[in-house]
């Protein structure tokens, strides 16, 4: 099994499909660092040499922001969005959608499962 960039990758799936498994790797980015590191993109992760998967990792270590550094980034922007008190920092702390999207159906993900309110009770008409 091969570990770029401090993650196992699948050995059964073509490289391209394999480097999607570390966090901030998209399509476009996995094909751009194959390209780069000169490896076909269809070869299985498993049929990689060494030597292949080094370029792999120097690439990756020069260019590109990765796992734990990048949480890490991520976790900063959002600390900082909310120590300002903007909008979507007020929004992230109050475990709220951040982009504009309906919150009165929805937003399940967001704010967590549904927590039952006493409805109001029936009101009889006067006659």
């Amino acid at each position: 099994m091969p570990r770029v960039a401090g993650v196992d990758i699948p050995p059964n799936k073509r490289i391209e499909y394999s480097l999607r498994y570390i966090y901030g790797i998209g399509p476009k980015i996995s094909t751009d660092i194959l390209k780069e590191a000169s490896i076909e993109a269809g070869v299985k992760a498993r049929d990689l040499t060494e030597e292949e998967v080094a370029r792999i990792n120097a690439v990756i270590d020069r260019d590109y922001q990765v796992e734990g550094a990048l949480r890490r980034i991520v976790q900063a922007n959002i600390a900082r969005l909310r120590d300002i008190a903007c909008h979507r920092g007020i929004r992230h702390r109050h475990h709220l959608p951040v982009r504009g999207q309906r919150t009165r159906t929805n937003a399940r993900t967001r704010k967590g499962p549904k927590k039952t309110v006493a409805g109001k009770k029936g009101v009889k008409s006067l006659r």
